[in-house]
Formats: structure tokens, sequence, C-alpha cells
């Protein structure tokens, strides 16, 4: 019977923490953004989304290792080709909805749900984004650098959460008390470039 290393069970409750937290936050920016015609809280959103998805994967990852002391090359090269996809797919969709809104002068609404769920976002995943990159650490001390690099590929999306969410939060408190409609498509496409940089450095990441 194999011995679960610590570091490996606190990886598990955060990576399940991940999922509940952003799946919650996915349904309430998505609901708020389509109601007040908000790209930037719906590409907040998509990114909650993409985060529970890179979660899920690194949970199937840290259960074949708890299986077998034997890493999967193969299993650990399509979870970073997957996690970069999804970094790519987010980066096209903010840039396409901001032009549209932008071209056509879309003027988003106040929405409360969306307020509420920046200022959470803000308060929580800094926290548990440290918390995934020093597991990883542990992960690797411990011989377990696949798993590893996968934890901190995960956290390098929730740290791109927490920074969605604050250029969310100014884009929609800008259009709606300054009304300043063009800040809120101009605010979700900060999320753009670091999209791009973590999904090229995702897709690199070739196992040893």
């Amino acid at each position: 019977m194999n011995v679960i290393p610590e570091s490996a069970r606190r990886a598990v409750a955060l990576e399940r923490l991940t999922v509940a937290l952003s799946a919650l936050e996915a349904v309430a920016a998505l609901v708020s953004g389509i109601l007040a015609g908000s790209v930037a809280l719906v590409a907040f959103g998509a990114d909650s989304v993409i985060e529970v998805m890179s979660a899920v994967v690194v949970l199937g990852q840290l259960r074949a290792m708890v299986r077998s002391s034997d890493a999967s090359a193969d299993r650990e090269h399509r979870s970073h080709r997957i996690i970069a996809v999804l970094f790519f797919a987010l980066a096209t969709y903010v840039v396409v909805s901001a032009s549209i809104d932008l071209v056509m002068s879309r003027h988003p609404s106040e929405n409360a749900l969306g307020f509420v769920v920046c200022f959470a976002s803000i308060a929580l995943m800094p926290s548990l984004a440290w918390a995934k990159r020093t597991t990883s650490r542990s992960l690797a001390q411990e011989g377990s650098a696949a798993v590893a690099r996968l934890l901190n590929a995960d956290a390098s999306e929730t740290a791109l959460c927490a920074l969605l969410s604050v250029s969310t939060l100014l884009g929609v408190s800008l259009a709606a008390w300054v009304g300043w409609w063009w800040a809120d498509p101009v605010a979700s496409l900060v999320v753009v470039y670091f999209a791009l940089r973590e999904g090229a450095e995702a897709w690199r990441c070739d196992p040893d």
C-alpha cells in the first residue's frame, strides 16, 4: 500500500477547494456579466471555468501519483498542453469580445453581484495561488517533480484569476460610476498578455 505524502494530501485539498471556489465564481461572474452586458465580467467567468478545468487536470495527475510511484511523462505532457490551450482560448475570447464591444460602443450596466464576486476573488485567490506554489516546492523536494510542475502551472492560473479580478473590478467601476463605458472592454484586455505568456510556458513545458 502506497503511503501518501503530506504534501500530496495538501495538494489534493487545494485543488478540491479550487474547483469549489472557481465553480461558484464562474457562475456568479458569468450570470452578472451576461445581465450587465460586461465583457470584462464574462471574461472573468470564462477564466474561472478554465481554472476549474485546470484543477481537475491536476487532480487526475495527483490520483495517478497516489496509485503508482511511476510518473507518466505522456500524461504530464498532455496535461500541460490542455492547460496551454485553455489559456490561448481565453485570450482569443477576450480579444474578440472586447473588440466587438469597442466597435459597437456597448455600454455595460451596473451589477452588484459582479462587484461582490470580484472582491471575493481579490480576497481569496492570491492566498490560494501562494499555497499551491508552496506545496509544489514540497512535492518537488519529495521527488514528485512532474506533479510539482503541473501544480505550479495551475498556481499561475489561480494568480491570473486574481489579476483579472482586479482589472475587472476597475473596468466595471469606471464604467458604472464614471461613465467610461469603454473601460470595461479595455480592462478585459489586461489578461491577454498574461494568458498568452502562461499558455506559451505551459506548452513548452516538457517532462524531463
